[in-house]
């Protein structure tokens, strides 16, 4: 039972490759990013202009192998982002450096 438990905390749930608090965080951002890009292009020009979805998907790629690098360095990258983002809603900056 014991061992089944270290397992489970020494390895997190990932969606490919990367910790899963990670890949929606990236996820989440890079289309609220996107989002905002297109409709300040879309207020600027009044039409649709060269923002396309392909840039989105390519961003989301690219950040995405990147976390995959730094996370197979550390298995627990996403766990330590999920606590230090805990931390900060409870305005605790002191403990943010650690």
């Amino acid at each position: 039972m014991k061992q089944q438990v270290l397992k489970a905390l020494a390895n997190p749930a990932r969606i490919f490759y990367v910790p899963y608090n990670l890949a929606v965080i990236n996820f989440a951002v890079q289309f609220i990013v996107f989002i905002v890009i297109f409709i300040i292009d879309l207020v600027i020009n009044k039409t649709d202009g060269k923002i396309t979805p392909l840039y989105f998907l390519l961003s989301v790629m690219i950040v995405h192998s990147i976390l995959a690098v730094f996370s197979k360095r550390d298995p627990q990258l996403g766990q330590i982002i999920a606590s230090k983002i805990q931390l900060f809603k409870r305005k605790i900056p002191g403990k943010l450096v650690a």
